[in-house]
């Protein structure tokens, strides 16, 4: 593969002009334009770059394609089929931001300039900083695609960084205002779910999903199978559990067991008078009254009502899940257990969450320091021996 550089035009222009030959072996001329060229050199630097990439296979052919028209088949080809319902709602609602910005540069002329520019106008607007790193993600993996797809040479989106989300620290109970909430709750429709989230830590979606075939009573453990989603386009479905270590069997204690008997035992009552019949195995553990899944947005929103009328200080439910993890810490349960049981990917997730809460390691450090470099100590440097007069 040959090539040569010529410059055209009243401005100086200058282009790369390679002999290649298509598929049915006839020769022609490829003409690339340069327009970041200055001067020979440059052009013929070019010439040799696209000519590697060329007989690599890896080179990039220029086009028009703007940012706004990506991002449509971006949408089309890649996240319809790899993302779940919910978060295709929330990667259109991340892109359309970036089509109002930079829908009409053309995508392979967008620079990391543009990007830091389009976060700053986002900022202005009053977005707030986790808003804008959502939406600086969901660009990051988009452009990502492209590069892969050979689109774009280079993602700009590894070359900025978002504004940076303030650390808020998790609101959560004490483990006696935890245990007052669930008397307060007790005999309402959210104390079951209040009980069971503190007893094992689960996510809420999770909870929800949870069908009595998934619970072994007299084993007094429970397998997380499934989880729910709710969209304004879909309603509430069914979906698998966040991680791969989503997935898992967790253990009882033995009021949450009777509570569930007891539970049973009334919905089973309640489906008898709606002439519903006796639960399928199928059944939802946290049922509506039609025997269907509960909406997670409803329980949401019933959550804070509740709390607010039992008296106690504003928390969300997830927070539940939060107590879980702490009282399991304080009582120096080992990290890796704690992790399986909250179905985090990674126990490296749990530390960097939870890694604060763990109890006396910096007291522990300083006592052996204290042995090694303390007063009566013999010390580590000398390795042992008293230090000749």
């Amino acid at each position: 593969m040959r090539g040569h550089v010529r410059q055209r035009g009243k401005n100086g222009h200058w282009y790369a002009v390679v002999d290649i030959r298509d598929p049915v072996g006839v020769r022609r001329r490829k003409w690339i334009s340069l327009p970041d060229c200055k001067g020979r050199r440059q052009a013929q630097l070019a010439l040799a770059r696209i000519v590697s990439e060329m007989q690599q296979g890896s080179a990039i052919e220029p086009n028009k394609v703007t940012v706004g028209q990506f991002l449509d088949r971006f949408q089309t080809d890649w996240v319809a089929t790899h993302v779940s319902p919910q978060s295709r709602e929330r990667y259109g609602c991340s892109l359309d931001h970036v089509r109002q910005h930079l829908g009409e540069r053309p995508l392979q002329k967008l620079r990391p300039a543009d990007l830091a520019a389009f976060y700053a106008a986002l900022s202005r607007e009053g977005l707030a900083p986790r808003t804008i790193r959502m939406i600086h993600a969901v660009l990051h993996g988009a452009l990502g695609r492209a590069r892969i797809w050979n689109i774009i040479r280079d993602n700009p989106a590894q070359l900025v960084k978002p504004p940076r989300a303030p650390d808020q620290e998790i609101k959560m109970l004490q483990p006696a205002e935890a245990a007052a909430l669930l008397e307060r709750l007790r005999g309402k429709p959210l104390f079951l779910l209040a009980a069971v989230a503190l007893a094992t830590g689960m996510r809420r979606n999770e909870m929800l999903a949870l069908r009595w075939q998934d619970v072994d009573l007299d084993a007094g453990r429970l397998t997380v199978e499934q989880s729910l989603e709710q969209t304004a386009a879909y309603g509430v479905g069914v979906k698998a559990p966040k991680t791969r270590c989503g997935r898992r069997t967790i253990s009882l204690p033995v009021h949450i067991v009777a509570e569930l008997r007891a539970h049973w035992r009334e919905q089973q009552e309640q489906r008898l008078g709606q002439g519903l019949g006796k639960a399928p195995a199928s059944a939802p553990v946290f049922a509506a009254a039609d025997g269907r899944y509960l909406s997670p947005n409803m329980v949401s929103k019933a959550w804070p009502v509740a709390v607010a009328a039992a008296g106690m200080p504003a928390i969300t439910l997830h927070s539940l899940r939060h107590v879980h993890a702490s009282m399991l810490i304080a009582s120096g349960l080992d990290i890796l257990t704690i992790s399986r049981r909250l179905g985090h990917s990674s126990p490296t997730i749990t530390l960097n969450v939870y890694g604060h809460l763990i109890p006396g390691g910096d007291d522990r450090a300083a006592q052996i320091m204290e042995a090694a470099f303390g007063n009566g100590s013999n010390s580590v440097a000398s390795g042992g021996r008293k230090p000749e007069k």
